[in-house]
């Protein structure tokens, strides 16, 4: 119940159109119904020639007064043929008409729960996303969209034409001999009891199809994406063997709901027949006593048939409808989903030059300390470097400034306001952020450069190009800014894709610039260029890297070291050489290792300086 309730939140917004669709579905199925009666009247009255009698081919009575036709005429056939006609083309219109207005509702409530669905998507932090494998969160997306949509758009409207349907034909049914309501009564437990047995089987068998897609999904998703490493690893027959069982599984899971859907309409078939052969006994018992047309055991027949017929939908759409409350099921639970970011209700709270305070910041993940007690004092200007082994914090500390993720003690303020009193996009916009995992758009390298601006200007996007020293490589591309990059970037090597990240960084122009281990693909010289750009073209901004490398953080106002979530060491580079600590001894062995490649000398004298 509480899933239809989800539903109708963005059902109801259609209803007027759905209603129309409705009526217009009840007029077409009721000219249907009465199609059967002028058969009946074709049957009895122009190939037989029955007694015209009162009540006569009930509400076609006046074709039988001999205005349009006598009895057993060619006039009387035309006449009910032409009537017969009407029904036919109204019954085609009036469903023709239905069914576009239903499409029309089923599509704008699939853009609409697509649209939310990925509104809540974006709106989820990317802790609470990592629950969701990828493949599940294509099935939420695409499948379960439509599927929720078909349950609202096509379904449910499919029960309300078989409930009228059923109605209308037992009143037409009465109206001509009570005796054939027999049949359907017996056996309508029978369905019910049969229906409601099928039905729980197919929701259990729905949601292991769902389960077993989502699962081929990722396989599918992860090759695309992996497809350099398969190829490297000359793995193409593991990754095989791998889609393979997860198609298998599938395939199973469908496999069985087919047996499941084909006990179900044999044993449909089977009633729906033992109905027909009633009924025409029926019939044949009431012609011979004389209180039948043979005209009517047609009609009478027809009816019958249509009522099982009805019923048999009816229960068919019940059975499929398990496929879409399961999609809904899931669709709900999705978009009720929390962040463990929530947004700030103050849209308004903005800075242009933010100085940034950090006391006593912890952060724990699943009962892991990843930080602890970190202080530092950033104003606005300075350049910070952020230095450490593998899984010292460092990425985790930057995360928590734009609110990734959400520190659990302390605080992180910006000119004295706490950071969750920003709104997050107001926050993250004071960052120009280069993520250590480089991601590209499969668009130009222009766009993914002016990602930040959608109205581009090329000027800019060659400046931070330039800035970034990327303009050289661009510029031998054949089609230089314009040329596409692939899904993830792929095309380009990883120095050139890191290279136009941060371009894209540079582009945004924030407040704030940080980068996350960012220059790692860079041959040193590169680098030296890329940061001293930073340095002269960028001087006024706050500036925060992380780096493996240490010579990426010589030349900072202050560089932190840390080891294990805290910081160890801070100081200038000359201090924390003097120290003669971590810091040091990790910088020695790097220097040795790349002896000859950059004039360090240099660089430690400017890191004895102060900039900003």
């Amino acid at each position: 119940m509480e899933t239809m309730k989800f539903g109708f939140r963005y059902f109801k917004k259609r209803m007027p159109m759905a209603i129309l669709a409705e009526v217009f579905s009840f007029l077409g199925v009721f000219a249907e119904l009465l199609m059967p009666l002028l058969a009946g009247m074709l049957i009895d009255f122009v190939i037989k020639r029955e007694t015209v009698k009162d009540g006569s081919g009930g509400m076609f009575h006046f074709l039988l007064s001999g205005k349009f036709g006598q009895v057993h005429s060619m006039q009387l056939f035309f006449s009910i043929a032409v009537v017969y006609t009407i029904l036919l083309v109204l019954r085609v219109a009036l469903i023709y008409a239905r069914d576009l207005m239903q499409e029309w509702v089923g599509l704008k409530l699939e853009t609409e729960l697509r649209y939310d669905t990925y509104g809540k998507l974006m709106k989820l932090d990317s802790s609470t996303i990592a629950g969701y494998n990828s493949g599940e969160l294509l099935q939420i997306l695409n499948h379960d969209t439509i599927m929720f949509k078909e349950l609202f758009a096509h379904r449910i409207p499919y029960l309300g034409d078989a409930i009228f349907l059923l109605i209308a034909t037992l009143v037409l049914i009465a109206k001509i001999n009570l005796l054939f309501l027999i049949i359907p009564l017996i056996l309508s437990p029978f369905l019910i009891k049969t229906v409601l047995n099928f039905k729980a089987q197919a929701r259990s068998n729905f949601k292991e199809i769902r389960e077993r897609s989502a699962a081929m999904n990722l396989t599918t998703q992860e090759n695309i994406a992996a497809v350099r490493i398969v190829r490297s690893f000359t793995n193409e027959k593991l990754e095989k063997e791998k889609f393979h069982t997860s198609n298998t599984n599938f395939s199973d899971s469908r496999l069985k709901q087919i047996w499941l859907q084909s006990k179900f309409d044999l044993t449909f078939n089977s009633i729906k027949q033992i109905a027909y052969i009633g009924t025409i006994i029926i019939g044949a018992v009431l012609v011979i006593k004389g209180y039948l047309t043979v005209g009517f055991i047609l009609t009478s027949s027809t009816y019958v048939m249509r009522i099982m017929h009805n019923i048999t939908g009816l229960n068919n759409h019940i059975f499929n409808m398990q496929q879409m409350m399961v999609a809904g099921v899931e669709l709900k639970k999705f978009m009720e989903r929390e962040s463990n970011v929530p947004d700030s209700l103050e849209p308004s709270l903005h800075c242009d030059a933010p100085d940034i305070e950090l006391k006593g910041v912890s952060l724990e993940i699943d009962g892991q300390q990843i930080l602890k007690d970190i202080h530092l004092s950033i104003p606005y200007g300075k350049k910070i470097g952020i230095v450490g082994e593998t899984g010292s914090g460092k990425s985790v500390l930057l995360k928590t400034l734009v609110r990734i993720r959400d520190i659990t003690d302390g605080s992180i303020t910006i000119d004295g306001h706490d950071i969750k009193d920003f709104s997050l996009e107001n926050l993250r916009n004071m960052y120009s952020y280069v993520f250590q995992d480089v991601f590209l758009f499969s668009n130009t390298i222009e766009s993914n450069i002016a990602y930040s601006r959608p109205d581009i200007n090329e000027r800019m996007v060659t400046k931070a190009a330039t800035y970034a020293q990327a303009a050289k490589f661009i510029d031998a591309l054949s089609e230089r800014y314009k040329t596409v990059v692939g899904e993830r970037g792929l095309g380009i090597s990883g120095g050139q894709k890191q290279r136009i990240s941060i371009a894209r960084a540079f582009h945004k122009n924030a407040p704030i610039f940080v980068l996350d281990d960012s220059t790692s693909a860079l041959d040193v010289n590169t680098e030296r260029v890329l940061l001293q750009n930073i340095h002269d073209n960028f001087s006024e901004k706050t500036v925060i890297i992380t780096a493996h490398r240490f010579s990426s953080v010589v030349d900072c106002d202050e560089i932190l070291y840390m080891k294990d979530g805290e910081i160890t060491e801070r100081g200038t580079f000359k201090e924390l050489m003097e120290l003669n600590g971590s810091f040091a001894h990790v910088y020695n062995v790097q220097q040795e290792q790349h002896a000859g490649t950059i004039d360090y000398d240099s660089l430690a004298a400017a890191g004895g300086n102060n900039h900003g």
